[in-house]
């Protein structure tokens, strides 16, 4: 499964930052890379970013991007902003959207991840809306996109900054996106190396057999396997 894992905007978008000065690109990055870190871990799936970390990446080659690499599901992390974006309000909380274009799995994947990033977060529950966002219009495969708090919040900005709350959001997105998907973990290698070789210790060598079985026996009574060899 190839899932395109979208950062929104850039990091020199302007307007896009919380009261304070974090970038709001500074937080969507960060969750779109732990969700790789994440995904990693499934059988069978690959991620592509459709963002940059050197330019502000036109949505239209983000979509292209996405749909020309055959993702099978495309995600958009974002953070949210209420007003006129530079002072603080009291509007909270996470909301996911889709395109009332899309099948019902568009909706249906919202809505878990929704669900997954509100019991992980605590945050208020603002639900599962339409939007005209190109690139939930545009893209041709299942899309949603993720408001994970709101940089006008004071409460919310402080969440957003920390590492904490992203790696919990990766989390959550990334939890929803392998239930609903039936994604299988993969299968940790086995302790022994993939030669099938033993690796064996050498304490010491002694000239006279006493002190050699005097260690062995100082080593037995420690709980090791000991053998006495002779050369």
């Amino acid at each position: 499964m190839k899932i395109a894992v979208d950062a929104g905007h850039g990091y020199t978008t302007s307007g896009k930052r919380t009261a304070d000065g974090m970038r709001e690109y500074e937080f969507n990055r960060a969750v779109a890379n732990e969700m790789q870190q994440l995904l990693g871990g499934y059988e069978n799936v690959s991620v592509v970013f459709t963002h940059s970390d050197t330019r502000d990446v036109p949505l239209n080659e983000r979509t292209n991007k996405a749909n020309a690499g055959k993702a099978d599901v495309f995600i958009s992390i974002h953070a949210n902003a209420f007003g006129n974006g530079s002072t603080w309000n009291s509007t909270k909380g996470i909301e996911t959207y889709v395109h009332d274009s899309k099948p019902q799995e568009s909706f249906a994947l919202a809505e878990a991840v929704q669900k997954e990033l509100i019991e992980k977060t605590k945050r208020a529950d603002r639900g599962v809306k339409l939007a005209n966002f190109h690139v939930l219009r545009e893209t041709k495969m299942p899309a949603i996109l993720i408001e994970c708090g709101f940089m006008t919040n004071q409460e919310e900005a402080q969440a957003l900054k920390s590492a904490s709350y992203r790696k919990t959001c990766a989390e959550a997105i990334t939890e929803a996106l392998a239930t609903f998907y039936k994604l299988k973990k993969k299968q940790a290698p086995p302790p022994n190396s993939p030669s099938g070789k033993m690796y064996k210790v050498q304490v010491g060598a002694f000239t006279e057999k006493q002190n050699a079985t005097a260690l062995a026996n100082e080593l037995k009574n420690k709980g090791y396997s000991v053998n006495v060899l002779y050369e």
